[in-house]
């Protein structure tokens, strides 16, 4: 299924104070987006900002319109900038800014988003107020905000509605943290980050007093939003029920599995290496925290409770 990604940073306005870390954002979002870590293609990005053009509302509202447009694959639109919130409900600010008119509604975006045929919606903002996206302005009153979305539609925001987005070290908090995720530290045994699992990476990442960011969505599968070098290679978890009869059985060693013992069999030093992997991926328990000991006492190894979720998986043909 194609994929394509529209890119905003915006560091420079007419009548705002200047931000330091957008276009940088932006640009490092990019980065990681246009390819998985193998190297293959990821989403076609498009790069919008500010050290390149004014970005009006009429700029931003024409981009969003084409990343929408007759599109039925997977859209991702992020965007990286001061962000504001009035009676009418969250919006982005633009060059143009005006107190009165400060940019583009957030409910434009959503609208766009929920009215589009794409197969699936990322919307990620890192901006003052973010959480508002999803949240629209007819839908609220009285003692809790209300979302709407359509399925396919995914949510990422920096903040709440009522709360600020910080930088530090040139970049936003929460893209610094996204990066991060993106870069692996979200990935799952497979390599796969989802938008889930990047929140949860940056949600754990913030403390009570930071500024707590907002996930919304309505989906019913979390699509890979990149792909990381998986800590256990499919090959190798499809190996799973050959290794162990039942999984929730040990597998018995001797020392005929360490390479370095006098009765070594290679059959066996090939099965040793493959634990070596399943145990740094905390899909394998051993006796002994060093498989060499294991062996050499002829010990056993059992698979964790998420090597025996995977065993399943291989089981049912689902990997």
């Amino acid at each position: 299924m194609p994929r394509r990604a529209l890119l905003v940073g915006i560091d420079h306005y007419e009548k705002l104070a200047p931000l330091a870390g957008c276009v940088a954002d932006a640009e490092a979002m990019r980065d990681l987006l246009e390819n998985h870590e193998d190297g293959s293609t990821n989403y076609h990005c498009r790069l919008l900002v500010s050290s390149q053009m004014r970005i009006t509302r009429q700029v931003l509202r024409s981009a969003l319109n084409e990343l929408f447009a007759h599109f039925e694959g997977d859209a991702l639109f992020y965007f990286s900038g001061h962000g504001s919130f009035t009676q009418v409900g969250g919006l982005l600010a633009t060059y143009d800014w005006e107190r009165n008119d400060p940019g583009l509604p957030m409910d434009e975006l959503l609208i766009l988003a929920n009215g589009s045929k794409a197969g699936s919606a990322l919307l990620i903002l890192d901006c003052c107020h973010s959480g508002a996206l999803g949240d629209p302005a007819t839908l609220q009153g009285g003692s809790a905000n209300q979302s709407y979305l359509r399925e396919g539609v995914t949510i990422l925001a920096a903040s709440r509605c009522s709360e600020p987005s910080v930088e530090t070290d040139g970049h936003g908090v929460f893209t610094n943290l996204l990066l991060g995720a993106l870069s692996g530290g979200a990935a799952d045994v497979r390599g796969s980050v989802s938008a889930a699992s990047i929140y949860a990476y940056a949600e754990q990442a913030l403390g009570a007093w930071d500024q707590r960011p907002m996930y919304k969505s309505h989906a019913d599968r979390l699509n890979p939003i990149r792909r990381c070098a998986p800590a256990v290679p499919d090959s190798l978890l499809r190996e799973l029920p050959k290794l162990f009869k039942r999984a929730d059985g040990p597998f018995r060693m001797n020392p005929s599995y360490e390479r370095t013992h006098r009765t070594a069999k290679p059959e066996h030093v090939e099965i040793f290496e493959k634990f070596k992997v399943l145990r740094n991926a905390r899909l394998l328990v051993t006796e002994s925290k060093d498989l060499y000991y294991v062996a050499l006492r002829s010990g056993s190894v059992s698979l964790s409770a998420l090597g025996q979720f995977y065993w399943k998986l291989a089981v049912s043909k689902r990997i």
